[in-house]
């Protein structure tokens, strides 16, 4: 027989169980104790910082990798690019992090946590505040007294202590001075101070601070929009969702909210020092309100426009050429301007021309590259050599076949689906090429069609902002620098005094003093001398009256 199959035949408990306990018949937790005991782990500060770093890395995902609310196109493309490892991504939640299961999970159990652990600390250390300090020792032997005569009678060394340890009444009293206790003792009378409070008020606040700052991150996540669109001089933007580039909301925003107003880029006025670096740019804009009045208004950069729901900053700027292409039959199949993505500090900017519309035969595409100020280089080829357009030209290749815009997938504007398109060749057999300047007219290769530069407006990207959540999440961070600083350079002290009658007449009192403050607290002793020069009527050992700063 085994030691274990003995111990069981003699009735001994066994060690393992569920419940973990060593005497059989002793009390069981139950399902409400495993509740208190779950309930004390979540709301222990350690997993809370376990949390918190958590909620940081899980985060990671959501700055690195495309994500569905915010880009779709890219994030399409990334799954596409990345086979399974993609798909994979996207299941588990990588490509949506801030909307995934996981990350709220961990969202809300540190939120639950922090709330958990703060609210009881808050309520103790409410009543702690309105309670009476401790009384003071009856002895303070232990605490390497100090002692003074005060040549004044028993009652007045007690109404000089009782300043001296809070000068002030009130609320006022409890951040700058001591908790007072009074306690007759026979003829003698002792006294306890008590400061440090504030202390651990500044340790509430910062995590309450941080309670805030979770929920108006929440809350900005939640009811928050942004958008980005470009505008072309002399169009007109309007602020609803079909006008936006991009645009992402929040859960819980409706887009029927958004105020009705629009934009009109009337110019762009752009500055470049000698060496092309930009020294200036200010768009000129006009905004009309929801209620129909419009005025003159300006966006430059770091300087964003306030509208009605939020802020309209500027992102970018470049060209945006305005073509008019004809296909073989004679016939407009295209018109408008079509913004080009500046690449370099003398704007060499690239762009494509996509023309579905034709009467007869292919779709046509043509990406070309924008020279404002075009020279020739050493190589025979051309390059732009300052960023306004001085000498502008435009070089195209020309594509044919299927544009892919009628599959019903969105597709990037400012790039061409090479899926179905066949580059038209030269009569060497090359890619053909044309280059064009503004007011000129050239045939399309192959019979085609024309293509016309009309003019060369600028165009602006804008971004538009509106958080209802961004004045208090600035006050909760204000609130947790605040309180994180007190909690630093808080100090907690207890003082007591001893006064007792002189040996034969009432106008002299004994004092005998002391301090009990953390060893590094080195200010504690100065604090001491200072109530104990008061209640005797002498100035400071050190001449000043530092310590009560501090």
């Amino acid at each position: 027989m085994s030691d274990i199959e003995g111990l069981e035949e003699i009735g001994a408990p066994r060690r393992f169980s569920v419940d973990n306990y060593a005497i059989a018949d002793g009390p069981r937790l139950g399902w409400r104790g495993w509740l208190r005991w779950g309930w004390r782990q979540v709301t222990s500060m350690r997993l809370a910082l376990v949390l918190l770093l958590l909620l940081g890395l899980a985060a990671i995902p959501g700055s690195v990798l495309p994500q569905w609310p915010q880009d779709a196109a890219a994030t399409r493309q990334f799954i596409q690019d990345n086979g399974a490892w993609g798909e994979i991504a996207d299941a588990i939640g990588l490509l949506d992090v801030f909307g995934s299961a996981w990350f709220t999970a961990i969202y809300l159990l540190l939120f639950a946590s922090l709330v958990g652990c703060i609210v009881p600390r808050s309520v103790a250390h409410f009543r702690a505040m309105r309670a009476e300090p401790a009384a003071a020792p009856s002895s303070l032997k232990r605490y390497e007294p100090v002692e003074e005569t005060a040549q004044v009678p028993l009652e007045e060394a007690v109404r000089r202590a009782r300043h001296a340890l809070r000068p002030r009444q009130g609320w006022a009293g409890l951040l700058d001075g001591h908790r007072v206790r009074v306690d007759e003792r026979g003829t003698a009378v002792a006294i306890a101070g008590e400061k440090g409070h504030v202390r651990e008020f500044g340790n509430l606040l910062f995590h309450l601070s941080l309670v805030a700052v979770l929920l108006a991150v929440a809350a900005g996540s939640l009811l928050t929009y942004r958008g980005q669109a470009v505008i072309t001089e002399g169009s007109t933007f309007t602020n609803a969702v079909v006008d936006y580039d991009t645009y992402e909301a929040g859960r819980f925003f409706d887009p029927g909210s958004l105020e009705p107003f629009t934009l009109r880029l009337d110019a762009l006025d752009s500055e470049f020092y000698g060496d092309g670096r930009p020294s200036h740019f200010r768009a000129n804009v006009t905004l009309t309100e929801p209620d129909g009045q419009s005025r003159p208004a300006a966006i430059e950069v770091n300087r964003p426009l306030q509208v009605a729901g939020g802020k309209i900053y500027l992102q970018g700027n470049g060209f945006a050429p305005r073509f008019t292409i004809t296909d073989a039959d004679g016939e407009v199949a295209f018109s408008g301007a079509v913004p080009f993505l500046p690449q370099d500090s003398v704007y060499t900017s690239t762009g494509v021309v996509k023309v579905p519309d034709v009467t007869s035969g292919p779709q046509i595409g043509l990406a070309g590259t924008l020279l404002p100020t075009v020279v020739e280089t050493a190589d025979g080829g051309l390059a732009s050599a300052w960023p306004q357009p001085l000498d502008p030209v435009i070089v195209f290749f020309v594509y044919t076949g299927d544009l892919g815009l009628d599959d019903g997938v969105p597709q990037n504007v400012y790039r061409l689906d090479m899926t179905e398109l066949t580059p038209v060749l030269d009569e060497a057999g090359e890619p053909a090429t044309l280059a064009i300047r503004p007011g000129e007219t050239v045939d399309l290769p192959q019979g085609l069609g024309t293509i016309t530069w009309e003019s060369l407006p600028r165009f602006i990207a804008v971004d538009l902002r509106a958080d209802p959540s961004l004045p208090w999440l600035l006050a909760a961070s204000a609130g947790a620098f605040v309180g994180i600083a007190i909690s630093l350079f808080g100090s907690r002290r207890r003082i007591w005094l001893h006064l007792t009658p002189g040996p034969g007449t009432s106008a002299v009192t004994l004092v005998s003093g002391a301090v009990l403050a953390p060893a590094h607290d080195s200010a504690a002793s100065r604090e001491l001398d200072r109530v104990m020069a008061a209640v005797a009527g002498r100035a400071p050992a050190d001449g000043d009256d530092k310590a009560s700063e501090d």
